[in-house]
């Protein structure tokens, strides 16, 4: 029998619908010894949702919020109230393939390694198994200024930063350098956390294989963000920056992506007050920070234009999207 290594840690808000299958394919990998599920001040039936699962093992663990503190801080408990020397992130509304952690575990030369991603739409989207080929591992090892700038979004693509790569974590590296989620974060939270264990010299390996199953939801929270969050991950990026110790090339990097978000922020900031104030005083608004402008302006116009692109698409689409995958990938077999 496979080692009992891995802790599985499930943030959940509202996810009484999708719990179930969470947790199940959690707790069907032999090497998980844990599944820790904290309900982020639900307001519906997560907790007893997730409960309905426990298999009988004693590996289950239900952690109740009395309000919602966000992602970050409901990780953050639960890696203070588990011990598996490995840690794994499962969103609430994806599941594992089965078997995923007997594939990626296997040597001593990571901190951090992750798989390929199948994403699924949420119209086909079922309880079964989705079947996925067998890709190449090809295994490689990712450094800070790739991870950086695989996390800066291009409008009009599928949405694949790489910061959607959910690794699996040594606690030894975590603890070792003092590194848990900024609370303060309610966006880009795994991308922080990656891009300071990497700043510190983590192994990050990446595995082509697919193990991980997303379901794309039309009012998925990593879709729905406030103003705020985007200036709060700027802001990460420039924390970072102030350290004397990021190589050349990684600050370049972080300052790219520290422009690319608060280009973001600042669109949004204007939309916010012009929906606030009228598009008059919005403008005067921004006129006297000329630096905004660029970012303002090339927003608008992409969003009118992505949005047009959406309605020409919604009129050729005749159904559900098909799987696509996260990381490019050579298939070896179809299963």
């Amino acid at each position: 029998m496979a080692t009992s290594t891995v802790c599985v840690i499930i943030a959940a808000r509202n996810a009484q619908t999708t719990i179930a299958r969470a947790v199940t394919s959690a707790l069907r990998e032999m090497r998980v010894s844990e599944v820790v599920v904290v309900d982020d001040g639900s307001d519906d039936a997560t907790a007893e949702a997730s409960l309905a699962t426990d298999d009988g093992s004693g590996r289950l663990h239900i952690i109740r919020l009395d309000h919602n503190q966000g992602p970050a801080h409901a990780r953050n408990r639960a890696i203070a109230d588990s011990r598996a020397p490995l840690i794994a992130i499962l969103d609430a509304d994806d599941f594992f393939l089965r078997g995923r952690f007997d594939t990626i575990l296997d040597g001593h030369d990571w901190d951090f390694v992750a798989d390929n991603i199948v994403f699924i739409d949420e119209r086909s989207a079922s309880h079964t198994e989705p079947q996925v080929p067998r890709f190449e591992a090809a295994p490689r090892f990712l450094d800070i200024e790739s991870f950086v700038d695989g996390n800066i979004s291009r409008r009009g693509a599928s949405r694949g930063e790489i910061g959607f790569l959910k690794p699996v974590m040594r606690r030894a590296f975590l603890d070792l350098h003092g590194l848990r989620y900024q609370e303060g974060l309610r966006l880009g939270e795994d991308y922080d956390l990656y891009a300071r264990a990497l700043l510190n010299g983590a192994r990050y390996k990446i595995m082509h294989g697919c193990g991980y199953g997303a379901v794309v939801r039309a009012d998925s929270l990593s879709g729905r963000h406030r103003t705020e969050d985007l200036k709060r991950l700027y802001e990460a990026d420039r924390d970072m920056l102030a350290s004397a110790t990021v190589p050349d090339a990684a600050r370049a990097a972080l300052t790219r992506h520290e422009r690319h978000v608060r280009g973001r922020y600042e669109l949004r900031h204007f939309l916010d007050r012009k929906a606030g104030s009228g598009l008059l005083r919005a403008s005067l608004g921004a006129l006297t920070r000329p630096s905004t402008l660029p970012a303002i302006v090339g927003g608008v116009a992409a969003d009118k234009l992505e949005a047009f692109r959406g309605k020409q698409g919604e009129r050729a689409a005749s159904g559900p999207m098909p799987h696509r995958y996260l990381l490019p990938a050579r298939i070896v077999a179809q299963k």
